[in-house]
């Protein structure tokens, strides 16, 4: 609140319809212009009565606040559309630096007999000139779940792929789906896919040269049609 000034106030409450309880605030407008020790109470007073007069003003405020002061909050989400929401993750630290529109995290099981899959991934990402990588690519934090994290949340596209039901992958895919990364799911059987994520489009490939060639190519195209959507720049704001 350090840079809203009294015309932000008559502005807030003539936009709300409560343009009187601003103006009519005995302390409000004085306590902000002399910097008064009370004026954090006053704002919460005037703030209480805007929302009492109709609980649809705290929606107003918050979008009047938002278009005229940016939070400080980087944006990760590779859609930028619709409602934006700022959280503070508890669990996992928010790496520094931003979102590489050219980077694809890849999630699924180790298992060796999956390595010609990754390396399918790897190949239709670099086939659209991106960068793949899975989690065992790198070592930056103590803990995998961290790097895990962080490379989802550096990430611009996710692959997961759900065979043999994997509850890490499942988990992962709900942070990316969370973070509103481009999520891109694959799958060796239909029953790999629990009844939630049915409803997402993914492709289903055989593990074989056939099968893997299939996949690659499916992938590139879908990498070539989300690199599209890439936004000319990712901020921090």
């Amino acid at each position: 609140m350090d840079k809203f000034t009294s015309e932000h106030w008559l502005e807030l409450g003539a936009m709300t319809g409560c343009l009187d309880i601003v103006q009519n605030h005995p302390r409000l407008l004085r306590s902000l212009s002399w910097q008064d020790e009370d004026y954090p109470g006053n704002v919460l007073e005037v703030l209480v009565s805007i929302v009492a007069r109709d609980t649809d003003n705290f929606s107003r405020m918050e979008e009047f606040v938002f278009s005229r002061f940016e939070p400080p909050a980087e944006t990760v989400s590779s859609v930028e559309v619709g409602r934006r929401i700022y959280f503070t993750p508890s669990v996992f630290q928010a790496p520094h630096g931003g979102v590489d529109p050219l980077l694809v995290a890849v999630m699924m099981p180790f298992e060796s007999h999956l390595k010609p899959v990754y390396h399918a991934i790897k190949a239709a990402a670099s086939n659209q000139g991106l960068v793949c990588q899975r989690v065992d690519d790198i070592w930056e934090n103590s803990t995998v779940i961290q790097d895990i994290f962080s490379l989802i949340f550096r990430s611009n596209i996710v692959v997961c792929d759900f065979t043999a039901r994997n509850p890490n992958v499942f988990y992962e895919c709900g942070i990316a789906h969370t973070l509103g990364k481009h999520v891109v799911p694959i799958a060796q059987h239909d029953s790999d896919v629990p009844f939630d994520l049915r409803h997402h489009r993914y492709f289903q490939y055989l593990n074989n040269a056939e099968g893997l060639d299939q996949l690659k190519r499916a992938l590139s195209k879908r990498f070539d049609t989300l690199t599209e959507k890439v936004p000319q720049r990712f901020t921090l704001d």
